[in-house]
Order: C-alpha cells, then structure tokens, then sequence
C-alpha cells in the first residue's frame, strides 16, 4: 500500500473530508492500491464544523501525526490542502519540504496568496530537492480538455466570493491560453463582477463572477461545465505519485497567480486597468 499523508491548517473542511474516498475510487479503478492513512493539522479545532484533529481522525479512520516530521517519515506522499488560507501555504510548505526527503507533494489550490509568496514556494521546493504540483480542479474539466493557445475565453461561475472563487476561472484562463497575460480590469454588471484580461501578444480574456454555473466559450465555442473535474484531479494526482510529470509547468501556476493577484487588486479600485508586472 501507498500511504498518503494530508497536512491542513485544520483538518475538518470540504477537500480533506471528500478526498481521501475519491482518492480511493480513483486508485481501485486505476488497480493501483494509494489510502490516506496519515494526517496532521496546525490548529487543532476546524474553523468550519469546530471538530477537533483527533475527532476527524477517528471518523475517518486516519492515523493522526504529532507532527509535520512524522507525518513525512511515515507518508510515502504528501498533500497540503487549506484550500480556503493559501497564506499559510508558506509555512506549511516550508515544513514539509524540509521532511519529505524526495518525496511528491500536491499543494491544493488556492496555491498562495500572491505571485511574491508562489515563487518563494517554488524555491524553497527547489532547494529542498522535492517535486510538487497545485491547481484548481477546474483546470480538469474535460469540456476544455484539449483547449490550448486558445485566441479568446470567456469563463463564467461563482462561489460565496470573489476573493478566494475567482481562482477557478484563472484556472481556465491559463489553461486555454497560457501565460502572457499583460493588464487586468473589474467592472460590475449589476449584482455580477466582469474581469477583463488583456495579454502581451493582443489576445483578451474575460471572467464573470456571480450566480453562474460554470462555463467557456473558448475561440467562440461554448462548453458547459457537468464533468466530474474533482475525479480528474484525483486521477492527476495519483498519476503524479506514481512519478509521471505533471501536464502542465509550474510557469502557468505562477502566472495563475499573478492574475488573481491582481484581479483582487482591480476589484478594490473598478474600471481602472491594473498593470500585471
């Protein structure tokens, strides 16, 4: 057996409580033998549900780690999650790349908080010799699959708020069109948000935050979003433990922060272009 180890900040939140059976589905139908036997969180009490570390770790059936140390010594895979406080990915990297002796790690999304604290993850990754990987499922739709170097995109969808939500249609953005992105602008329609994206080489891009479903219109085409992406992304991640490359270069996880940076920063100051350095 692979055993998979989760780090959070608190454990008893959405991902860390869907993922460890979509990772077992997606392993017993690839024949492949991956559980999620470890976990460690750095504070003790969730922010959503107030279950303690030892509570989840019970219900779960899921060893609970001392700490980071352990939990890397005894994971043969590692998976940071705190989807909603990409501010304490840092730290929680740090950690675990200092401990994780060459093993593969998934950063959940949102991968950090800003472009300055992504590269100095990618770093700190590369000092410490360790192979990691981060997305938002969304760049999985199968729907957009083969979607690259697309000339236009449109994305809609939503989420309790724009801040930490918008990070799913970045996702799209980059997928489809790569990097390049140049100036971003926020403009309200109504109750919605209108995220305009212009790239170096001409190309314009264009997010709609509100009470949408998800959805593209790449070079014209219109897809909307029903495939299971999150089992995709299972798969993805599995595959990367099982050490294929990831399909995508960190260059594009970089640059999905740097837009999302400075979208929030155009939200705050509508209308007005926002240069992305």
């Amino acid at each position: 057996m692979k055993k998979i180890g989760f780090i959070d900040y608190y454990i008893s939140e959405w991902h860390a409580n869907n993922y460890p059976a979509w990772m077992k589905a997606v392993s017993e139908q690839k024949g492949l033998d991956y559980k999620v036997c470890y976990a460690w969180a750095e504070e003790n009490v969730s922010k959503v549900d107030g279950k303690t570390t030892a509570e989840w770790c019970e219900q779960m059936g899921i060893e609970q780690c001392a700490s980071v140390e352990e939990l890397c010594k005894k994971s043969d895979f590692i998976v940071i999650l705190a989807p909603s406080d990409p501010e304490t990915h840092l730290r929680l990297a740090e950690k675990a790349f200092k401990y994780a002796d060459g093993k593969r790690i998934y950063i959940d999304k949102t991968f950090a908080p800003d472009y300055a604290t992504a590269k100095a993850i990618f770093d700190s990754a590369k000092e410490n010799g360790v192979e990691f990987f981060s997305t938002s499922a969304l760049r999985y739709a199968t729907e957009i699959a083969n979607d690259i170097n697309a000339n236009s995109t449109v994305t809609y969808g939503g989420g309790s708020n724009y801040e930490e939500y918008i990070i799913h249609q970045v996702e799209m953005i980059v997928k489809t069109m790569g990097v390049g992105a140049k100036a971003v602008k926020v403009s309200e329609d109504g109750e919605n948000l209108v995220t305009d994206i212009e790239f170096k080489d001409g190309r314009k891009a264009q997010m709609n935050f509100g009470k949408y479903g998800f959805k593209a219109i790449v070079d014209g085409v219109e897809k909307t979003i029903e495939s299971d992406f999150f089992m995709v992304l299972m798969e993805k991640i599995l595959n990367f433990f099982e050490g294929n490359p990831s399909d995508f270069e960190g260059e594009q996880t970089l640059e999905v922060m740097k837009i999302r940076e400075n979208a929030i920063k155009a939200k705050g100051d509508l209308n007005k272009w926002i240069a992305i350095d």
